[in-house]
């Protein structure tokens, strides 16, 4: 388990992460989320002990990550995937690790065997893809075994099947009981990934939820329909107190009415449907809407149409 209170990291007088208060839990698959400039990294940052917070604390397992006796087997983590000497071979990287930590020797062939490193275990970094170090930094932070994880952007250069592997890794950990806190810009991989999300905006919290209960809360549900009398149901639809935009092709677009309520309304009038479905709005659209006041660069609305 993660736990901040109060949280305050200030550069003279900006704060980059301002009286954050949290709890990650264990078994699940956290989203960390939040615009260009919102904190991410500065939390995680206090999180492990680099940045020394102005006020509040953060522990992991009860502890400041700095008061661990063997921290590499508690939290594993994954920052700055290149952050290796481009001179050793990825096992010379990982073994320097276990030793340094106390950890046996055999646990470097594990781990490269479980990112798919194996074959390559002889190879110097310095000539890895962008994909390779990502693999080898999620191999390092398993090495200890920990119960929390920690990755920022971990798909960052995979390809699809890479991408895919680092979903179900995530899964499989947070199966097994582990904390997992997951950084990322991938709303579209949050959304498969993650059971809670954390989200953040100008280093200040603006919710901790499920993504279900996020997306519920933050979007309004759509109803599509197409019908060859369009211009005769949008305006049933209307007078019944339904927003109504029309689409090509007969397509209606009706938001303020449920589902069962247009296909109710369409059989009392006698109007044939060849489509009816509801759309709920995605965690990117969701996120977009919630965060719209955080983001740091913002392009005015239109500005690119």
């Amino acid at each position: 388990m993660i736990e901040a209170r109060g949280l305050t990291k200030k550069y003279g007088a900006v704060p980059a992460v301002n009286d954050l208060s949290f709890t990650i839990r264990s078994g699940l698959v956290t989203g960390f989320l939040g615009p260009n400039g919102a904190g991410k990294t500065t939390t995680m940052s206090m999180i492990l002990g680099l940045i020394r917070p102005t006020s509040g604390t953060v522990t992991v397992n009860g502890k400041r990550y700095l008061d661990l006796p063997a921290p590499m087997r508690e939290v594993g983590t994954l920052i700055d995937a290149r952050a290796v000497h481009g001179g050793r071979t990825a096992y010379q990287h990982l073994l320097c690790l276990a030793l340094s930590n106390g950890i046996a020797r055999n646990r470097v062939q594990e781990v490269l065997g479980v990112v798919g490193l194996d074959k390559v275990a002889g190879r110097r970094v310095g000539k890895f893809s962008l994909g390779m170090f990502q693999r080898l930094g999620i191999a390092a932070a398993l090495m200890g075994d920990p119960g929390i994880l920690m990755f920022d952007e971990p798909v960052n250069g995979l390809d699809p099947e890479g991408i895919l592997w680092v979903r179900n890794l995530m899964r499989d950990l947070a199966n097994e009981g582990r904390t997992v806190l997951v950084s990322s810009h991938l709303m579209s991989e949050m959304a498969l990934t993650a059971d809670d999300l954390l989200v953040i905006g100008r280093g200040e919290l603006i919710a901790q939820t499920s993504v279900a209960d996020f997306v519920r809360a933050n979007s309004q549900k759509v109803v599509f329909l197409r019908t060859p009398n369009a211009e005769t149901f949008a305006r049933r639809l209307t007078e019944a107190g339904a927003s109504v935009t029309p689409g090509p092709g007969g397509m209606l677009e009706v938001s303020g009415m449920y589902c069962e309520a247009v296909g109710k309304l369409a059989a009392t009038h006698g109007v044939v449907l060849y489509e009816l479905t509801t759309r709920q709005a995605s965690l990117e659209e969701a996120f977009m809407k919630l965060t719209r006041d955080s983001v740091e660069f913002g392009v005015p609305e239109g500005a690119l149409r």
